[in-house]
């Protein structure tokens, strides 16, 4: 699988580990405009109502994607420190205040150190502009993917990341995949999930259908999955087409991911622009956008666990 490259000017990503490295965060440092969609039934969150598009604060200074689901948000205040001291924020008056929404999966064991303020801070420290580390780093440390018939016959997730040019702009996106459901490739085949004994993949969508491992579902309702992603760009989009953007590239979760966005996963979409002044784009330039955002995500869904499997770089 080639890497592709460059990911999308002005956005820096880093992944901190918490102590044991059994949990993580990644964070994407801006500015940048932003929205959100949330689809997920069972989602953990902070300051996501600052990406409504009528709030006062214009833009997010970082988001935030971690482990160790409500615990890990913890992370959050690391970040928020880290741009403080960097003279980043949202200008009060009285002092800057570092806008950072974010959003968590569960990836929670017995005994296991969850991301903390000091994760933060090491995310933000190590994070870069260009294509991100994947696999199993950040906040897909722990992830797993397939989990209908419980943790022995799942399988890793990852992070993932991919990026393409379009219309003279970059759009990319990155997913820390750690759902319930198969991760499929473009064609619908799956490439990771749950397996059967033998090891070939049970097929999550079909064994539902023909109602099988209804017993087993109890071990689920815990609520060990999530899929959480970002859409970046370049070009110029002001919040209300971002809203849209986030809208439509959403729809990748759908067509990567098999069952998707059930009681027992957390899904959060964010979209962000780097432009510096945003323009009014007309519906169909949007929806090109859209087009190669979905395109984008739908990749890295899929390199996420694939990428895990065969060790990150």
């Amino acid at each position: 699988m080639t890497v592709p490259e460059p990911f999308v000017p002005g956005v820096a990503i880093g992944h901190g580990l918490a102590y044991g490295g059994k949990s993580g965060c990644t964070v994407l440092l801006g500015p940048f405009r932003a929205a959100v969609e949330v689809r997920g039934l069972a989602t953990g969150s902070r300051e996501l109502d600052v990406l409504r598009p009528d709030h006062l604060v214009p833009r997010a200074d970082a988001i935030l994607l971690t482990g160790g689901s409500v615990f890990g948000l913890a992370a959050a205040d690391g970040v928020v420190a880290w741009l403080h001291e960097s003279g980043r924020g949202y200008d009060t008056g009285v002092v800057k205040v570092p806008i950072v929404p974010a959003a968590v999966v569960f990836d929670l064991h017995e005994h296991q150190t969850r991301p903390d303020s000091e994760t933060g801070g090491a995310a933000c420290d190590a994070a870069q502009e260009g294509h991100p580390a994947e696999g199993s780093v950040g906040a897909a440390v722990a992830a797993t993917v397939g989990k209908i018939a419980g943790p022995a016959a799942a399988m890793r997730g990852g992070v993932g990341a991919y990026s393409l040019g379009f219309d003279g702009y970059r759009v990319g996106a990155l997913a820390v995949v750690n759902a319930l459901g198969d991760v499929l490739d473009g064609s619908g085949r799956i490439v990771a999930g749950a397996r059967g004994p033998d090891g070939d993949f049970l097929d999550t969508a079909a064994t539902l259908r023909r109602g099988g491992l209804r017993g087993e579902m109890r071990d689920v309702a815990a609520g060990t999955n999530t899929t959480l992603a970002v859409v970046a760009t370049d070009a110029p989009l002001d919040r209300i087409g971002l809203v849209r953007l986030a809208r439509v590239a959403g729809n990748a979760l759908a067509r990567r991911i098999n069952p998707v966005h059930t009681p027992f996963d957390g899904d959060v979409i964010f979209a962000v622009s780097t432009a510096e002044e945003a323009r009014d784009f007309g519906s169909a330039e949007v929806l090109g956008l859209g087009a190669a955002a979905q395109y984008a995500l739908e990749e890295a869904i899929t390199r996420g666990p694939t990428e895990a499997s065969r060790g990150h770089r």
